[in-house]
């Protein structure tokens, strides 16, 4: 099982990319807020509990895709020290069951995803939708490194097309396609 870990700020273009690498490579996708909004139909976002339960079922998820041997592309918003464990865990869950993890950082310009967060799109998935809301996530907490105990692919997406992007991760982690 080949994990691929698409991790950035919001807006960086991690679900977009990720369906592009879906379509290239037959992965299967998992992303973020599936279980975001699973937890969420009944737990407060935000919540001790909300946050243990999208953890535990992450990790189940992901957990059980590398015992059945399932190619999966996983989206996330890492912030540093907050989300060490939870990567970690990952890491151990895929590792333990003989998968291997791909980090990918996607990162860009603050001005293009203060434009980008605005789209109609984000709403409509729940997802941060206004410069305000995420000029806030940035105070709290530090989006923009790199997970410091493992190495990722970087990739600035301020003008880079989805589907470029994807080449890029498809070809450095020699990821089998369907098409190209």
């Amino acid at each position: 099982m080949r994990l691929v870990f698409i991790y950035g700020p919001p807006a960086s273009g991690k679900l977009t990319v990720a369906t592009e690498l879906a379509k290239l490579t037959g992965f299967k996708l998992f992303h973020n807020h599936v279980s975001i909004q699973f937890v969420q139909s009944i737990f407060e976002f935000g919540t001790k509990t909300f946050w243990r339960l999208t953890n535990k079922y992450r990790l189940e998820m992901i957990e059980e895709a590398a015992k059945e041997g399932i190619d999966t592309i996983f989206t996330f918003v890492y912030s540093k020290g907050e989300d060490d464990k939870f990567v970690k865990a990952v890491l151990q869950k895929v590792r333990s069951n003989g998968g291997q993890v791909h980090f990918v950082r996607l990162y860009c310009d603050r001005k293009e995803l203060a434009r980008r967060v605005k789209s109609s799109q984000r709403r409509r998935l729940g997802k941060i939708g206004t410069e305000k809301m995420l000029s806030d996530l940035f105070r709290r907490y530090n989006l923009d490194l790199e997970i410091p105990f493992h190495r990722s692919l970087s990739i600035d997406t301020t003008n880079r097309t989805p589907r470029n992007v994807a080449k890029s991760i498809a070809r450095r982690y020699r990821l089998s396609s369907r098409s190209d």
